[in-house]
């Protein structure tokens, strides 16, 4: 017997400020969207700088203790690492046609997905709506996300 059973609903926690903590949960949502499935997104802790205007367009890859780079420490760490491996990787996502962030984000928000900022992280760094961008539809509680995410998918990256 064969199982047809899909996902209908799928939310998504961000909870990282960096370029490849936020880039899994923007991909996940995009594909969600295109596949027909309901898509939240809820940025929690550092990845409210993904939604934050005056950090959205300054993320950057983290250098030192990424095992994914396999890049030693020390080097990761050496004035300038952070910069140039942004920089080079945000050219090869470009050649495969994927967006910046800004742009990612405002288009996942143009296809219906709920963009939220959890609020115990929005009141522990001092921030308001204001200093949110314009397509965060909320700024909610955990329990406000969880009746949101009622019925789906709950994916944490």
């Amino acid at each position: 017997m064969t199982d047809t059973a899909t996902i209908e609903k799928v939310s998504i926690i961000v909870s990282k400020g960096s370029l490849e903590g936020i880039y899994p949960a923007l991909i996940m949502a995009n594909g969600a969207r295109a596949e027909g499935v309901e898509a939240n997104l809820f940025f929690t802790f550092f990845g409210l700088d993904a939604i934050t205007k005056r950090r959205w367009e300054h993320i950057r890859l983290a250098t030192v203790g990424n095992p994914g780079l396999h890049l030693p420490t020390v080097l990761g760490g050496l004035p300038g690492m952070p910069d140039l491996l942004t920089r080079y990787l945000e050219r090869k996502m470009a050649k495969l046609d994927i967006p910046p962030i800004p742009e990612f984000i405002e288009m996942i928000a143009d296809t219906g997905a709920g963009l939220y900022a959890c609020k115990a992280s929005v009141d522990l760094f001092e921030l308001t709506k204001d200093d949110l961008v314009d397509h965060v539809q909320g700024i909610i509680t955990v329990g406000e996300f969880y009746e949101h995410a009622a019925g789906g998918q709950i994916v944490y990256t």
